[in-house]
């Protein structure tokens, strides 16, 4: 990722069930040179309802460490993080 300015409206963090933790899915993002620091947290908030501060503190991990584990729960939901994701071009995965 590469350095922009960031703005974005805040919106409040989803929330996962204990049903979702204990399903042992997950969403991996992983760092690419191809998109701004802004880019990413924008798609962040829109993929998985978090702050934009809580975006940010993603975007560095990614950046700083290869990746970033950014979202666990159900299959399902951590398919359309992904998509959410990568409709931009960024790099992701969905494990167990």
């Amino acid at each position: 990722m590469s350095p922009g300015s960031s703005t974005g409206t805040v919106l409040e963090e989803e929330t996962t069930e204990d049903s979702d933790l204990d399903s042992g899915w997950q969403t991996i993002l992983f760092n690419c040179e191809c998109h701004t620091f802004d880019a990413v947290e924008r798609q962040l908030i829109k993929a998985i309802r978090c702050t934009l501060s809580r975006a940010r503190a993603i975007s560095w991990e990614v950046h700083s460490k290869g990746s970033s584990v950014v979202y666990k729960g159900a299959r399902e939901r951590c398919e359309a993080v992904a998509d959410v994701l990568g409709s931009i071009g960024l790099i992701v995965n969905v494990s167990q």
